[in-house]
């Protein structure tokens, strides 16, 4: 068994959906618990690469050299803001 404190905001959709649906609170409740477990069970199932599959290279360059030019890069890159500074 559990007790549960709702904020009033909370306790009055409730009460409103209940009615809507000819349910009880509990079996709202319920529903929503196993939709929630559902939710995040496939959620921590899911790799670092899964979840973030959808952001990579969203935003590239467009350049595929950048990990093997960056050291000349950052050369050309200081050298020219130490060439300004003279």
């Amino acid at each position: 068994m559990l007790a549960v404190r709702l904020p009033e905001n909370l306790e009055r959709e409730l009460t409103r959906v209940t009615k809507g649906l000819a349910k009880t609170k509990t079996d709202v409740v319920k529903e929503a618990l196993i939709l929630y477990f559902k939710t995040k069970t496939t959620e921590l199932d899911k790799s670092s690469y899964k979840l973030g599959q959808t952001l990579f290279g969203k935003y590239g360059s467009g350049r595929d050299d950048l990990s093997t030019t960056y050291k000349q890069k950052l050369k050309e890159k200081l050298n020219a803001k130490h060439d300004t500074h003279r």
